[in-house]
């Protein structure tokens, strides 16, 4: 019992995680606070986020006979209730090489998802400390502990919530990879067109929610944990205070 104990002691030596929340928590939030100024996430005109889409739309093939007449066109079609069914342009390669992804946007993602990490990263220590400041269960005088507690469900929600933006990320390139295989695919089709310029701008706006969401989490859980600092630390030692 006693090398448990001084496993947890040197642990709780080696997480700094108290620094975090006095020094590196503020930081990162003027960090952020001064992103969000940033011409490149304050574009005004969501046009200037557009990406060319280099796939122009073929000249149509009229097929004929003009021995059969209709029957010509029943060989290459098929004639249903509502219409001619047209099928799909089958792609073997792009003609312009790799369809590239929207540049601007890939460009300000790269920035984001550093900072994304760095919150997953820097919640997990700040929570394993908390975690190991939770003495054994006991009866009575338990306030201090709910505190340790709710500030540990806090930290495991802003995880939770980074951890989502970078599935949102991926998702976002899957959809518009989706959607230019359907361009290449249908290229006569303008909605699939405009459908890709419509997700860019999505993302766009969302990329800037998610960097002011992240600025929020650093000032509320730098608010939290030190306006509950003492019980925090020691659980036990008064059962005076209240909770934020």
């Amino acid at each position: 019992m006693s090398s448990l104990l001084k496993v947890d002691n040197e642990i709780k030596k080696k997480v700094n995680a108290e620094d975090l929340v006095a020094n590196f928590f503020p930081k990162k939030l003027l960090e952020l606070d001064q992103f969000l100024k940033d011409p490149t996430i304050n574009i005004r005109e969501l046009k200037e986020i557009h990406s060319e889409i280099n796939l122009t739309v073929p000249d149509p093939i009229l097929l004929t006979d003009i021995h059969d007449g209709l029957e010509g066109v029943r060989s290459h079609f098929s004639l249903n209730r509502i219409g001619f069914c047209f099928g799909g342009t089958k792609v073997f390669v792009m003609p312009g090489g790799m369809m590239k992804s929207n540049g601007k946007l890939v460009e300000l993602i790269e920035k984001v998802k550093p900072e994304i990490r760095t919150v997953i990263e820097k919640c997990n220590t700040v929570k394993m400390w908390v975690q190991l400041l939770i003495p054994r269960i006991e009866d009575g005088n338990n306030f201090g502990v709910s505190i340790q507690e709710e500030t540990v469900t806090e930290l495991r929600t802003v995880e939770g919530e980074a951890a989502s933006f970078l599935d949102q990320i991926s998702r976002y390139y899957i959809t518009r990879a989706k959607l230019v295989s359907k361009i290449a695919k249908y290229p006569h089709v303008e909605d699939y067109r405009r459908t890709v310029t419509e997700i860019d701008e999505k993302e766009y706006i969302s990329l800037k929610i998610i960097v002011s969401e992240l600025r929020n989490q650093y000032v509320t859980l730098h608010d939290m944990i030190l306006k509950n600092i003492e019980k925090i630390k020691r659980p036990r030692s008064s059962n005076t205070d209240a909770l934020y």
